[in-house]
């Protein structure tokens, strides 16, 4: 008998949503369950991709052409794939990753208006058949969302976009998430981090319970 493939778990959520909290929550419950994570994020994830994340977010291409953006992402997603997220899961680990794909038909298809038909295309010929098979969507109101985001850091390119465009994202989130009930689970992060995290914890245990059935 081969090995049985691990799982892929992503989190998302818009600036200032608590995905580095939620990565910890979840890495620290599936140590508890006996479950390694190998923990990476996108863009970046491997050494050509984290050089073409310093260009996505940062200021030096201000002004990057829309179309140029969504290539360099779904190159930096394809190098992450080769070498770090397909290998782990052949050798049947988990591997639990901050942004994926849904990010960019977030971020580049409903936040900048690209075509989502045209984002298809490119993730089938990068990601073939590999989907997550677990989603947790940190959903919080974009205001909120900035502000916590502008008392962590100076803002990168993306975080320097005017509200409307997050409230874009934001939309094409909980879209996806209502037509996918059975990958996503949304969790409210406006709320208390003890609550949060209680939920984060909830769902990834229904995650593996479901597994182990």
């Amino acid at each position: 008998m081969g090995t049985r493939r691990g799982q892929f778990i992503t989190v998302e959520g818009i600036e200032g949503a608590g995905k580095s909290t939620c990565m910890r929550v979840l890495t620290e419950l599936a140590a508890e369950q006996g479950i390694e994570l190998l923990q990476t994020r996108e863009p970046g994830g491997t050494e050509l991709g984290e050089a073409l994340r310093a260009l996505l977010l940062g200021h030096r291409h201000d002004g990057m052409g829309d179309d140029t953006e969504l290539l360099l992402m779904f190159a930096a997603r394809a190098e992450h794939i080769h070498r770090v997220i397909g290998p782990a899961l052949e050798r049947g680990q988990w591997v639990l990753c901050d942004r994926f794909t849904d990010a960019t038909y977030a971020y580049q298809g409903y936040g900048r208006g690209i075509a989502r038909g045209r984002i298809r295309i490119l993730e089938e010929w990068v990601q073939g058949e590999l989907r997550p098979d677990l989603t947790i969507l940190l959903d919080l109101p974009v205001e909120q969302g900035l502000e916590r985001a502008g008392r962590r850091s100076e803002p990168d390119r993306f975080e320097r976009e005017a509200q409307a465009f997050f409230e874009r994202v934001r939309h094409g989130y909980l879209a996806m998430a209502n037509a996918d009930t059975g990958r996503y689970r949304v969790v409210d992060a406006s709320r208390e981090l003890e609550q949060v995290s209680n939920d984060i914890r909830q769902q990834l245990r229904a995650f593996i319970g479901a597994i182990d059935a």
